[in-house]
């Protein structure tokens, strides 16, 4: 079992000599084409658009149904991560005072013997298998009309995904327009995040482009410090420090953020050179 699962899915050539995504799409095309003409002949015969969708040949296609799917599939990931964080949220601020000492004295041990960190995160992980064996799917995987967003999707919005590239027939001006706001819509969300992902990255860069020559200064001389201050002290006291302070009490803390954060949102960014 272990052998099979750690070969590679496609044979050896494609590897070696693997097809560019063009010739990809053409045989995908071509491939799609002649099962089509072999289920045409068949009794009862299938139509071409139907074996395209089940093939789904043009999964590179825009789909407003598909694009909500992939967004909750997205969420669907990114919940696990936001529940680990939450909690943790609630070890720092002491939301379950025993938790939070058990927590404090796994992090002692761990600080201490940092050989154990590697085995105790493996043994979490063989924990969590366990404890996911009872909740383990009983059925076999099948179509989720949930996930798809079958159950919420208009009738426009089939309609426009059942749609040939390009377009064959005409359309009205009003679901043209309607369909080409609906797309401002969507797009204007993505360029939103995409603009805050690119001014995130602009700010990490000008932390040593000399953009801001005082932010610049401040850091290249708070790195100096931490390079000495690292060298000279254990690795251990250091983690040991920080712990206890992301860890501390809320009577320790202060509602307002703290600086490294307001430090790096005064960074500058291009988004002010933008017209």
């Amino acid at each position: 079992m272990v052998t099979q699962y750690g070969k590679p899915l496609l044979p050896k050539m494609h590897y070696v000599q693997p097809i560019s995504i063009k010739h990809v799409d053409l045989l995908r095309h071509h491939a799609m084409n002649i099962v089509a003409g072999s289920l045409a002949r068949a009794e009862p015969p299938l139509r071409a658009e139907i074996v395209d969708y089940m093939l789904d040949v043009d999964y590179h296609m825009f789909s407003l149904r598909r694009s909500k799917a992939n967004f909750t599939r997205i969420m669907l990931l990114v919940s696990g991560i936001q529940y680990v964080l939450s909690w943790f949220n609630e070890i720092c601020l002491w939301k379950n005072p025993l938790t939070t000492i058990l927590m404090h004295i796994l992090f002692l041990i761990l600080v201490c013997y940092p050989e154990l960190i590697l085995p105790t995160l493996f043994l979490y992980l063989f924990v969590i298998g366990l404890w996911n064996y009872r909740f383990r799917p009983r059925e076999p995987p099948h179509m989720d009309a949930w996930l798809s967003q079958a159950e919420d999707a208009q009738p426009d919005e089939l309609q426009e995904e059942f749609e040939p590239f390009p377009t064959s027939r005409s359309l009205s001006t009003d679901i043209v327009r309607m369909r080409y706001d609906r797309m401002r819509t969507v797009a204007g969300r993505v360029q939103t995040v995409t603009s805050d992902l690119a001014m995130q990255g602009e700010r990490v860069l000008a932390l040593l482009n000399w953009r801001d020559p005082r932010a610049t200064t401040i850091f290249v001389t708070f790195s100096l410090i931490w390079a000495v201050f690292l060298y000279i002290t254990p690795f251990q006291i250091v983690a040991l420090l920080i712990g206890l302070y992301v860890m501390r009490h809320p009577r320790l803390r202060y509602k307002l953020p703290p600086i490294p954060v307001n430090f790096f949102k005064r960074l500058p960014s291009r988004a002010d050179s933008l017209l």
